[in-house]
């Protein structure tokens, strides 16, 4: 960004667009510690659900993953070829305690997996409660989900916990899959082209703070206890009712008001009090020159995103992106930290896996002054590259670990240098570069199709890695190395820079390729007829 570029970014950053940003992205923020927040006490509530089920005797003591005492193991989580680093069940005969492993399997893998679920029913609808209600609006009424899910997560103790935790994590994955699509369809019609890039990878910094601060009051002594693991997991019910306060002072997207609604007064009061004193007629400018090319087109729905050539290059570009952050193998680096930790010799891994929570939001921060600067395409590039340079030697340091005791340190480096390439650009830029890729009238549909398919395959990568890492052992990586060469691939042919370009820019930019490659076709067509 040039010196008059960044003067007047800082100009454009009021604090009203501070506090609107903030108060958006505080969704993101639940999303991320109820993906994280499961973990930490799992044992607990696992030796809770025993206990309510009537399978194992109510003085069987457990504690969480932090603690040092002798728990029951999650059925199916030893490590590849043995049981290193876990402790054996005790003996029992009984046939509840022989049917228990698969009835916690059972009831675990739905505590977990349902958020997913939830996420994936709701996002579906995120375009038609946005433009039914407003953005702010819809913010407003989907946070009646998240406390109500928190809600019931919270009283777990006091009924059926199995029962309440289920239901409370499914109507939050209600809620976080709403929210998934309006904050980022929020963010970017609030903020100005030259801190748009900036501000959407705040989506990610929301996540990884939540994730982090459920891994640190999940430790054993704060809240992931046997006494405290109900409040652990309803603690960001606070966040839903901060969000709701906070939501009643900010401004309806002026995009929204001007384009959708008509309404060019409280559009231009929108923009001068998120822009401050700064002349509004530019944006209004631009407002109706998409204005004018939305209405010389029917309303797009999500079926026509799929059938019109128009949209179909974007679409494929969205859903690329969506399924390399999560197919990357983020997720698998996260379940296995823990795991090399302890097998290199950390006495305390569970601080190790903080660690690396830790990392992960540091260079998060870091990829907030980075997109600006080096554009999205370019980071999504280097992180894939050096996500899967990372996967190659996680791959190598798991295979050797059993004959080189030193390889399991170049795991351990491995895993953190996955976290950072993580961050600096698959983590963050899908969130964002969606609502770029597409104007005002498909922008909804669009969003909607893109959280789907980012709930979707969260819900498959949970579902379905324990059983493929059973079958590849270490080389598990192998395929996410093998499917990141894919997605850089993919991304370097065809994902455009959309840093400092307005909709109608990045819409042309398409098209262009478009045309490129119906040329490029004609030619080849031409030629042949003329060898023939």
């Amino acid at each position: 960004m040039d010196k008059k570029g960044k003067m007047q970014a800082e100009k454009h950053l009021t604090g009203m667009l501070v506090l609107s940003v903030f108060t958006a992205v505080l969704g993101f923020f639940q999303y991320g510690y109820s993906l994280g927040v499961i973990n930490a006490p799992q044992k607990v509530i696992e030796a809770h659900y025993r206990r309510v089920l009537g399978i194992v005797p109510l003085d069987r003591h457990a504690t969480n993953a932090s603690g040092e005492d002798g728990t029951v193991p999650v059925p199916g989580t030893e490590p590849w070829g043995g049981t290193e680093g876990t402790l054996a069940p005790p003996a029992d005969t009984s046939e509840d305690l022989a049917a228990s492993p698969h009835i916690l399997t059972m009831y675990w893998s739905l505590s977990v997996s349902v958020f997913a679920v939830g996420g994936m029913v709701s996002s579906f609808t995120v375009g038609w409660i946005g433009d039914r209600l407003g953005r702010v609006k819809a913010m407003l009424v989907v946070n009646v989900l998240s406390i109500a899910g928190n809600l019931l997560m919270g009283l777990a103790k006091f009924g059926p916990s199995h029962v309440l935790i289920i239901a409370g994590r499914a109507v939050t994955g209600l809620y976080c899959g709403l929210s998934s699509g309006l904050v980022p369809m929020y963010v970017s019609e609030v903020s100005p082209t030259a801190l748009r890039g900036a501000l959407g990878t705040l989506h990610q910094l929301a996540i990884v703070t939540g994730i982090l601060i459920s891994q640190v009051l999940g430790l054993d002594f704060l809240l992931g206890n046997d006494e405290m693991w109900p409040l652990l997991l309803g603690l960001s019910g606070v966040a839903a009712l901060l969000q709701f306060f906070l939501l009643l002072l900010c401004p309806e997207s002026p995009r929204y008001l001007y384009i959708k609604l008509g309404k060019v007064e409280e559009a231009k009061k929108s923009l001068k009090r998120l822009r401050g004193n700064c002349d509004p007629m530019k944006e209004i400018a631009e407002m109706e020159k998409e204005k004018q090319e939305a209405a010389s087109e029917k309303k797009v729905s999500i079926g026509q995103l799929f059938t019109s050539s128009k949209y179909r290059q974007a679409v494929i570009v969205a859903l690329m992106v969506q399924i390399s952050q999560q197919f990357s193998g983020i997720n698998a680096i996260f379940y296995y930290s823990t795991n090399i930790f302890e097998r290199a010799g950390v006495d305390q891994p569970v601080y190790a896996t903080i660690g690396v929570g830790v990392v992960n939001t540091v260079f998060t921060v870091i990829s907030v002054f980075l997109v600006e600067k080096a554009g999205r395409r370019s980071l999504f590039l280097a992180g894939l590259m050096g996500m899967l340079i990372s996967a190659v030697a996680m791959t190598v340091g798991l295979v050797l670990l059993s004959q080189f005791a030193w390889m399991s340190y170049v795991s351990m480096v491995a895993i953190f240098l996955f976290v950072i390439f993580f961050e600096v650009g698959p983590g963050p830029i899908p969130w964002f570069i969606v609502a770029e890729l597409f104007s005002q009238g498909p922008r909804p549909a669009a969003i909607a199709i893109a959280s789907f398919c980012n709930w979707a395959c969260n819900f498959i990568v949970g579902m379905c890695f324990q059983y493929i890492a059973d079958l590849c052992g270490p080389y598990v990586f192998v395929i996410f190395a093998a499917l990141l060469l894919v997605f850089f691939l993919f991304a370097y042919f065809k994902v455009p820079e959309t840093k400092g370009k307005s909709f109608e820019e990045i819409a042309a930019a398409f098209r262009r390729k478009k045309l490129q490659a119906k040329a490029t076709i004609e030619l080849e067509n031409l030629r042949g007829s003329e060898e023939a």
